[in-house]
């Protein structure tokens, strides 16, 4: 494949496979669909997206967080969350699941951090949370390959 072509298809893949790019969108809509809080889940996006590596999904999300909060300092303390107390014993447990759900290569998802999970949320809720962090992951997958410019 020349260079040409891989530019090409780095900055167009969502138009060069429209019909996947519209049904991705379609994910990602019905994931917003929840009654969890939006900065709980801008939160969890952008510490997926931190862990991997997608530069434009951090951008997006970070920027997300701190419009809702009117400050960066929670999306500035996301990479040691463990080690602060800024973060909500919910929201504990959401970045938590994230890191695990997104680490897969490592290990699974521990039976420990699934039931600190579920001892914040509820059956449906965990579901959702699941959902959001599946759809980041994915993404992130895009973003971190197709290396779209982050937003300005």
């Amino acid at each position: 494949m020349s260079e040409n072509v891989t530019v090409t298809v780095r900055n167009a893949v969502d138009t060069l496979a429209p019909h996947i790019t519209k049904a991705m969108n379609a994910l990602d809509a019905a994931s917003r669909k929840t009654d969890l809080d939006p900065v709980l889940l801008d939160l969890v996006r952008t510490r997926a997206s931190q862990l991997n590596g997608c530069a434009y999904c951090v951008d997006v999300h970070s920027k997300d967080v701190t419009d809702a909060e009117g400050t960066a300092r929670r999306v500035f303390a996301l990479p040691v969350w463990r080690d602060t107390p800024l973060f909500t014993a919910r929201e504990r447990a959401a970045l938590a699941f994230t890191e695990a759900a997104t680490r897969l290569t490592e290990a699974p998802v521990s039976d420990e951090v699934f039931a600190q999970a579920a001892a914040e949320f509820t059956e449906t809720e965990l579901a959702e949370l699941l959902w959001t962090i599946t759809v980041i992951n994915a993404w992130n997958r895009l973003g971190a390959t197709a290396r779209p410019w982050p937003l300005s």
